[in-house]
């Protein structure tokens, strides 16, 4: 299967499926010399890990990561850092009636036309499961941005069509709350709707906001990889992701050019802009400002109410999905777009390192 890698220096390929014996990941590029071990790692996983709520799937795993190699002694030693987090809490048996029909939402009926041939316990590699791969990885590039002072922070900006209110955001309340939304009383009635949804045996959709703080102008190119085409890839790369927009995004088809311009000026001998609708990007390259982009992510397409579909033998037939799902995608989508932000991002300053011949020769000494 190809596709299973992603980045240019930094890179990270993940294998493994939702029923095999373990999910795991390597990652190369990654300097030598930084500080790391399995709780940098651990403490994102834990944010992603089911059972955490009656709103997230009641699969029980404790997501513990172990590193193979490319840690000497508590440092990096700059050869491929392996990764692995083993499946332990399995029930293959509750997918097997679903060998026979292909579930509404789902890859089910794009495998089989792709391979001819699926694994269907949980969805194999289209399980969301997948996605402990891109976490691993990302924190480690968290480690890295952080010695480079660079932070990257998503939470849940809209869930069920309930969205934050921005005039009280509060981003430590994320914490407080199984939505993490930074936002008290729109949790409240996003806990009353998702209540009311399990209820129905339904499911609801939302939207992730990420920004993305201390990073300096210039990363990017201006023609193919553009910061955020790069971003637009790897996030729409997250199984549920169906939009994706930087800054005021599609809002900017609503206005005119003189409201959408972000205007210069200079301040303290620096050039500033006075407002942020781009989202910190202006032709594919960031401008030193915040990088603001958000992610649109589908209600859980696996649902006990009873839906249409047809099986591999193309009769028409009416199923309810048995198993263990997560009735909304976004509370655990969070921390997965923040690692597939930071690897992007330092992906970026990896490649932007030869740029220029006068910072190779500064580099060098020469």
């Amino acid at each position: 299967m190809a596709g299973s890698t992603f980045g240019s220096i930094f890179r990270m390929t993940t294998w493994g499926e939702s029923h095999g014996k373990g999910i795991g990941v390597v990652v190369d590029g990654c300097p030598a010399g930084v500080c790391l071990c399995e709780e940098d790692i651990q403490k994102f996983l834990n944010r992603r890990k089911p059972g955490q709520s009656r709103f997230t799937t009641p699969r029980k795993e404790a997501d513990e990561v172990t590193i193979l190699s490319g840690v000497f002694e508590g440092k990096t030693t700059g050869t491929p850092i392996s990764l692995v987090v083993m499946n332990t809490d399995q029930r293959s048996h509750d997918y097997s009636e679903i060998s026979t029909y292909y579930r509404p939402g789902h890859a089910d009926y794009t495998f089989d036309e792709k391979y001819g041939f699926r694994d269907y316990r949980g969805g194999g590699r289209s399980s969301g499961r997948e996605t402990i791969a891109r976490v691993a990885a990302g924190a480690v590039a968290m480690k890295v941005l952080e010695f480079l002072g660079i932070s990257v922070c998503a939470y849940a900006k809209e869930i069920g069509g309930i969205a934050v209110d921005e005039s009280c955001m509060d981003l430590a309340e994320c914490e407080n709350n199984a939505f993490y939304m930074p936002d008290a009383k729109a949790a409240e009635r996003v806990m009353a709707l998702a209540d009311q949804k399990l209820k129905e045996h339904d499911s609801i959709g939302g939207i992730v906001e990420c920004r993305i703080d201390g990073v300096p102008a210039g990363l990017g190119e201006p023609v193919f990889d553009k910061v955020d085409a790069n971003l637009a890839k790897a996030i729409v790369s997250i199984g549920a992701v169906k939009g994706f927009e930087v800054g005021c995004g599609f809002a900017a088809a609503r206005s005119t050019g003189s409201q959408n311009n972000d205007v210069f000026r200079m301040k303290d001998g620096a050039v500033v802009k006075e407002t942020n609708a781009a989202g910190g990007i202006l032709g594919g390259m960031t401008d030193g400002d915040q990088i603001v982009f958000r992610a649109a992510f589908k209600p859980t397409p696996s649902i006990a109410r009873p839906q249409q579909t047809v099986n591999r033998s193309g009769e028409e037939i009416e199923v309810s999905i048995k198993g263990r799902h997560d009735p909304m995608i976004v509370p655990r989508a969070v921390v997965v777009v923040e690692c597939m932000a930071a690897a992007v991002i330092l992906d970026e300053l990896l490649v932007n390192m030869s740029a220029r011949a006068d910072r190779i020769k500064d580099f060098y000494g020469r």
